[in-house]
């Protein structure tokens, strides 16, 4: 396993960090449609492109097995490959993105259990509670803070 902050982000990246994306919300975000993950996927290459902290994590063969997104102190994104949970390669971004940007909060789909749990156990408390995601669908976030 390999931490990489990428600077240049071509397009055989985004590619490869879309099907990481898609793989993970198709096995955690059990709540959206088929139809709803493929027009949320429309718009996850820009996000890639513009975020300002894109964090990549790589496996032994040098491919893209997980990924975080950092904007100032906030995460933004995190996903991991499906074949790849359990292995620590979230709490290694977690922990990576705690001591280089000092990671303080971030927001999760009360709908998905799995990443709540996770954030909880990385010391992570719910402090707001909102009925709509950021684009006004019905999926509750949770507003986290570091502990």
């Amino acid at each position: 396993m390999k931490i990489i902050e990428v600077k240049t982000r071509p397009t055989a990246l985004i590619e490869q960090l879309l099907a990481v994306w898609e793989g993970a919300v198709k096995a955690t975000h059990r709540f959206l449609s088929a139809e709803e993950i493929a027009a949320i996927k429309q718009y996850v290459p820009q996000a890639l492109l513009e975020v300002p902290h894109l964090i990549v994590v790589e496996n032994d063969e040098q491919v893209p097995v997980g990924f975080m997104g950092i904007t100032n102190q906030h995460l933004e994104m995190l996903f991991i490959a499906r074949e790849e949970e359990g292995k620590g390669l979230g709490k290694a971004l977690i922990n990576y993105g705690l001591e280089k940007y000092a990671v303080n909060d971030l927001a999760v789909n009360e709908q998905n259990p799995q990443a709540k749990g996770f954030y909880e156990h990385m010391e992570f408390a719910t402090y707001k509670r909102t009925e709509q995601d950021e684009q006004g669908n019905p999926y509750p976030l949770l507003y986290m803070r570091k502990v």
